[in-house]
Order: C-alpha cells, then structure tokens, then sequence
C-alpha cells in the first residue's frame, strides 16, 4: 500500500521552525491509519480520535453503550485538539488521523493549525466504494482501536455525507 506515493511530498514541508501538520482526510477504510503510521515512523505525531476513545473509554460496544459513541467521540476530539495546540507550540511534525468528512472542519482545523504557529498540508485518501466494502468487511473481523464496526448502512451514510477536497490544497492520494 502506498508503493508509488511519494513521501518526499510532505517530508520536504517539515521544518524545525514552523511545524508541518498532515490532515488526513477520508471516509473509514480508506487507508488513512495505515499513512499516519507511516508518518509516525518518521518521527511525525499520530493523533487519533479512535485510539483517544480505546484508551480512555475501552472497547465499543463492550465496554460502554454504543448510544455513547458521539458524545466519547467529542470529548476525545477537544482533548486531541488541545494537545495539537501544544504539539505545534513545542515545533513537533503532527499527523491528524481524523476523517475530515467535512470541508467547513477541515477549514477551522487549518485556521487553528495556522493560528497555532504551523504550516498544514491536506491528504484525501481516494478509494472507490466497493474497495471500501472489500476493506471494512475484513477491518470489522479485527476487534481494536481502529477496527471501529462500519455496516453496510453506516458506510452508505457516510459515503453520501463526505464533501470530497476541491481546490483546498489537498494531495489526492488513490489507494
């Protein structure tokens, strides 16, 4: 995965001086955890929504009540969005493994990464739907952080919800 992506696109934006953020943005099982690891490795902070909710909350749907899930997911972002605040303050590379469905969330978290003294670039993981399925029917066999269960109904909602980048300064990865 990612054999023909070139890296260098973002490694050559980091800079001690002003702070490079990847905002990842996707639908889930597009690949964007999979890419934030491979940042991670290269010294780059993950913060993830999914992984925040695991440690601090547990397992869904074993231990909590799927009705909790959005209000975890809220508390788990303003805990991540505060801790990305600081990451930038203290010059640290950061990647962002949210799914940015939405162009007016992808805006305000821009505005905060600049507003915070760091430089972002936008990453859409294009996947077609059907490889999506393929993807997500294996994912929901695994039972971790980021094996979160997507049905056939909740992947339609969010593929019919996600407002593709354009024109936003994204880098379109297909994968």
């Amino acid at each position: 995965m990612f054999e023909t992506f070139d890296f260098d696109l973002i490694f050559r934006e980091r800079s001690v001086v002003t702070p490079l953020v990847v905002i990842m943005c996707g639908v889930a099982g597009s690949g964007k955890t999979t890419f934030s690891q491979r940042l991670e490795k290269k010294g780059f902070v993950r913060l993830s929504i999914d992984e925040e909710i695991w440690a601090s909350r547990g397992r869904y749907g074993v231990d909590f009540p799927l009705e909790k899930i959005e209000e975890y997911k809220k508390e788990a972002e303003r805990t991540l969005r505060t801790r990305l605040i600081k990451l930038i303050q203290e010059k640290h590379q950061v990647v962002i493994d949210f799914s940015f469905w939405d162009r007016a969330r992808r805006g305000q978290y821009k505005k905060l990464i600049e507003n915070s003294g760091g430089n972002w670039k936008l990453i859409y993981m294009k996947v077609h739907p059907d490889d999506l399925r393929k993807r997500l029917a294996m994912r929901n066999q695994h039972f971790d952080a980021n094996s979160f269960p997507i049905s056939e109904e909740l992947l339609t909602s969010y593929l019919e919800g996600f407002e593709i980048p354009d024109g936003e300064g994204e880098i379109v990865v297909e994968n």
